[in-house]
């Protein structure tokens, strides 16, 4: 009998996915047998991704795609069904950040955070679920948002990425009831700070190791640490899970 948490021949587009998180969900679902669509604006360093995952015999087929432009992440699923069939795992990762006062933040940097962060999720999910109902098997949707710790409470100095996370969780909530009647699951995984090469030397100093002294643990996260939430939302093991907003940042958020 296969393992529920096989995750073999399934189809995954992960967006955002030429750094940081998303490339490491694109390598280790590769590495599980998926066949991955990695979708990102930057097509060269998707394209270093598939190389080096091609090397090591998964299955990756890059994307140029931005989630700020519908008609973008419509071509990115073309794509996908026309390469592998249809998208079943679709994991809603990419997203921007915007720090300083609330006071301060310029109304365009705003604008550019809520249509990331908040609709481009939504568009993503949207594309993908309305494929998956089509499809004869919609049960096997697994939709998986990217929210964030601050999904959970503010952090200081990111009040507008705060807000955005939250409403990645509540609309994680309002989807998972929407599409629970053609089976589709959708979930929100709220990362704690995770160490990634956009700010790897800022915990390394003098403001990031103070932040690291508030945590519980007294230390942050790395990207694998997602590995296991990750492979269980998306697997079959995660059948009866809906609707969750899963908190997978080392107890950062209660500090």
């Amino acid at each position: 009998m296969p393992s529920p948490f096989d995750l073999t021949g399934r189809t995954a587009l992960v967006t955002g996915a030429s750094s940081g998180l998303g490339a490491r969900f694109a390598r280790m679902l590769a590495a599980q047998g998926v066949n991955v669509v990695a979708g990102a604006r930057r097509l060269d360093r998707l394209k270093s991704l598939a190389d080096a995952i091609r090397a090591d015999g998964g299955r990756i087929e890059p994307v140029e795609m931005d989630v700020e432009d519908e008609a973008s992440i419509i071509a990115a699923y073309d794509h996908a069904e026309a390469t592998f069939g249809t998208v079943d795992l679709i994991l809603a990762n990419a997203g921007v950040n915007a720090q300083g006062p609330a006071t301060e933040l310029p109304s365009d940097d705003l604008g550019q955070l809520l249509r990331i962060n908040v609709q481009g999720v939504y568009l993503t999910a949207r594309e993908g679920a309305r494929r998956l109902i089509a499809s004869p098997d919609p049960s096997r949707g697994r939709i998986i948002l990217l929210g964030s710790v601050g999904s959970l409470r503010p952090l200081a100095g990111l009040t507008a990425y705060s807000a955005s996370k939250a409403g990645v969780a509540m609309l994680g909530k309002g989807l998972a009831r929407e599409w629970a009647r053609h089976g589709i699951n959708v979930n929100t995984i709220c990362p704690g700070w995770i160490v990634t090469e956009l700010n790897a030397d800022w915990l390394a100093g003098e403001g990031g190791q103070k932040l690291i002294k508030t945590f519980p643990r007294r230390r942050v996260m790395n990207p694998e640490d997602l590995d296991g939430i990750v492979t269980f939302l998306a697997s079959d093991a995660s059948r009866t899970i809906t609707g969750g907003v899963f908190a997978a940042d080392d107890g950062q958020v209660l500090a």
